[in-house]
């Protein structure tokens, strides 16, 4: 059997694996179809009572439509990442995982590969809830949402990797910056609303982030003015040097989690 057919073999035994704990742990589904449907109701009801105090806020609605699920999107992929490798500490696997001929990268781009349907399932749900709920839909956004969310998933599994090496090295108790973490990237990338709407300090940082101008692509597209090319050029520059540094963030703890003996304290 060849490399490239081993390589996938392994991957699909690590989606396997994940696809098993899913279908028979009804509670998962939560991070799915729920949650993401909460956050669709809070905040559709949000635009849509706003809307109704003035009409020259009627178009906010579907700037927190498109946004929340875009922002699904970028979070979906950071999950799919993050708790695909706390799902082996939970279940005190990790060292079984360590000792298998399985590589790092093959690990990872099995648990990002399974994160592409649960991603899938997500949409599908959100689609469906904001048709139903409040008759949006995110086919307003044309084809640019497929490279928008394609860049919010690159930026999703970079944080999600860094959240894995924060784990590796500093233990379970880490894990709370996974479930936090990202809601400060909805708090800092103008999801809803531009960057100059954002207190000053806090607007210079915003600005230069990757997933704002993704964003900030979404409420053009909205506005029907259009892609701005640059900005989406510069977005997607950095959201792979992004994940390139998370990667090798994420790699190098992993090396000080096997050289200082850290799997003991998942075993």
């Amino acid at each position: 059997m060849s490399n490239l057919a081993v390589t996938g073999t392994r991957i699909r035994a690590v989606m396997h694996r994940h696809l098993v704990v899913l279908r028979r742990s009804p509670h998962r589904w939560f991070e799915i179809s729920f949650w993401p449907a909460m956050d669709v109701l809070l905040w559709g009801s949000l635009g849509v009572f706003v809307a109704r105090q003035a009409a020259a806020t009627r178009a906010g609605t579907p700037y927190l439509l498109a946004g929340i699920t875009m922002f699904w999107v970028f979070t979906q992929a950071q999950f799919s990442i993050a708790l695909g490798v706390n799902e082996e500490t939970w279940t005190r696997n990790i060292l079984n995982v360590l000792t298998t001929p399985i590589s790092e990268l093959e690990y990872f781009a099995g648990i990002a590969l399974f994160g592409l349907l649960k991603l899938a399932l997500c949409v599908s749900t959100l689609t469906v809830v904001t048709a139903a709920l409040f008759d949006f839909n995110l086919s307003r956004l044309g084809w640019p949402a497929v490279p928008i969310a394609l860049l919010l998933m690159v930026n999703g599994w970079a944080l999600g990797l860094i959240g894995v090496g924060l784990v590796l090295r500093f233990g379970q108790s880490a894990e709370i910056l996974i479930w936090g973490v990202n809601y400060a990237v909805l708090s800092f990338s103008g999801v809803f609303f531009p960057a100059s709407a954002l207190p000053k300090g806090i607007e210079v940082v915003s600005r230069q982030l990757p997933t704002t101008k993704l964003f900030d692509a979404v409420r053009r597209q909205l506005d029907g003015t259009g892609l701005s090319w640059s900005s989406m050029g510069i977005a997607a520059i950095g959201s792979f040097v992004f994940l390139m540094l998370a990667a090798t963030f994420a790699f190098a703890l992993l090396r000080v989690f096997r050289r200082r003996g850290f799997v003991t304290r998942y075993s």
